[in-house]
């Protein structure tokens, strides 16, 4: 550990000598004296010009309160049948659930291994044949090369303890990198934008029936948040991951515009996640972990919809924080996730890629409205989803049914 953080310390180091001699001063100066329109203003102009408008159907989102750990596994099962009737689910067909193993931190660092257990047995009662579940782990942990791999997806999987709970429920543990270089497509938006060469997926999403994301809820300390919209990077070869950190300047833009590959148009079905515990601050990793006193799980077929009640759900969360947890500098620091970026470019590709590399642009997130993801997502998702909160069994207090409501409803 001692080793890890020398080295470390000694990039940053680097990383400050280079900038300096490269212009170092442009790491902090956009933010100072080229402050851009903010995200919500942005999608006001938007909306007041017809470029995005909000939807006239509306969109379900299906919220179960829980208040003991200990029913999470009944709240997930009766929000996902609340959220599909699974017609599109047929006897002897394999699905595949995308958690999020970025790390080998626990919950809510990666997924709840409760719920993925609950998924999957419901998946198998429902008629799967196979139910497939996998990710890639983020490049602090895995360094995956076409010559070369340095850490495991797996071992990250079995520290987390979601490794245990999958294969206990009869899931198929998978992960991309097991398979080697070769075993990534190049998959296409449906939209012109900025992944018009393609994305590196990997194959196992070619061979399967059905998908079904299952994020967690937490901040991110470069993208904002990290819901279900960013949950798509764990998908990705590294040199497609290489092009998202190194193009900072749309890293938000390329976040929503991943989520139009065709395979996961053609085959996501249900987005589904648990918000009894949120990793609050920071992020991915690390921060710090809020234990709400009600629990929510939120299922959605529209990953957009979806993903504006979580993040109004993690935001709200946030205002309840402990005092000292509330606007620290490692959270809302523009230079930290800069820097952060500059260190992600640096392990996925070199160090002069670190170098020459866009400067990411961070806003503070204060509504959903200002979250450049979803504002992007609603430009090629057809719209703003006009949220429709069910209130599964009444199990969710009116006051806070109310909250989520005016937040998640644009005006």
């Amino acid at each position: 550990m001692r080793e890890k953080r020398r080295r470390f310390l000694k990039f940053l180091g680097l990383v400050a000598g280079g900038f300096t001699v490269f212009g170092g001063f442009k790491l902090f100066k956009d933010d100072i004296f080229k402050q851009k329109i903010s995200p919500s203003k942005a999608l006001s102009q938007s909306i007041a010009n017809g470029v995005i408008r909000v939807q006239s159907q509306r969109s379900n989102v299906f919220l179960y309160a829980s208040q003991h750990v200990q029913d999470m596994e009944d709240a997930v099962i009766k929000a996902a049948n609340a959220a599909t009737d699974f017609g599109w689910l047929k006897t002897g067909q394999s699905v595949f659930i995308k958690s999020v193993n970025n790390s080998g931190f626990p919950y809510p660092a990666t997924s709840n291994p409760i719920a993925i257990s609950a998924m999957v047995k419901l998946l198998k009662l429902k008629g799967a044949q196979r139910v497939i579940v996998g990710d890639m782990s983020g490049i602090q942990h895995l360094k995956f090369y076409k010559d070369k791999t340095i850490g495991s997806s797996r071992e990250l999987m079995k520290k987390s303890g979601m490794l245990q709970a999958v294969e206990a429920a009869g899931g198929e543990p998978f992960f991309f990198e097991e398979g080697g270089w070769d075993s990534f497509y190049k998959d296409h938006t449906d939209t012109k934008g900025f992944w018009d060469n393609g994305l590196m997926m990997p194959e196992i999403l070619k061979k399967v029936d059905h998908i079904v994301l299952m994020p967690r809820c937490s901040r991110h300390v470069l993208a904002g948040a990290s819901l279900g919209l960013k949950a798509v990077v764990g998908y990705w070869r590294t040199d497609t991951k290489l092009q998202y950190h190194y193009h900072a300047k749309s890293l938000h833009e390329r976040t929503a515009e991943g989520n139009r590959a065709k395979t996961l148009l053609a085959k996501q079905r249900l987005v589904i996640s648990t918000g009894d515990k949120l990793l609050a601050t920071f992020g991915p990793d690390k921060g710090y972990v809020h234990t709400p006193s009600i629990g929510l799980v939120i299922a959605a077929e529209s990953i957009v919809a979806h993903d504006m009640v979580s993040l109004a759900w993690l935001l709200y969360n946030r205002t309840l924080l402990p005092a000292e947890e509330q606007g620290t500098f490692i959270d809302t620091s523009t230079a930290v996730a800069k820097l952060g970026n500059t260190l992600a470019v640096k392990w996925l590709g070199t160090f002069g890629n670190s170098l020459m590399s866009e400067k990411l642009l961070k806003n503070d997130l204060k509504r959903i409205w200002d979250d450049k993801v979803l504002n992007h997502a609603y430009r090629i998702f057809g719209g703003i989803p006009d949220i429709h909160l069910e209130n599964i069994q009444n199990t969710v207090p009116e006051k806070m049914l109310k909250t989520l409501r005016e937040m998640v409803h644009y005006q």
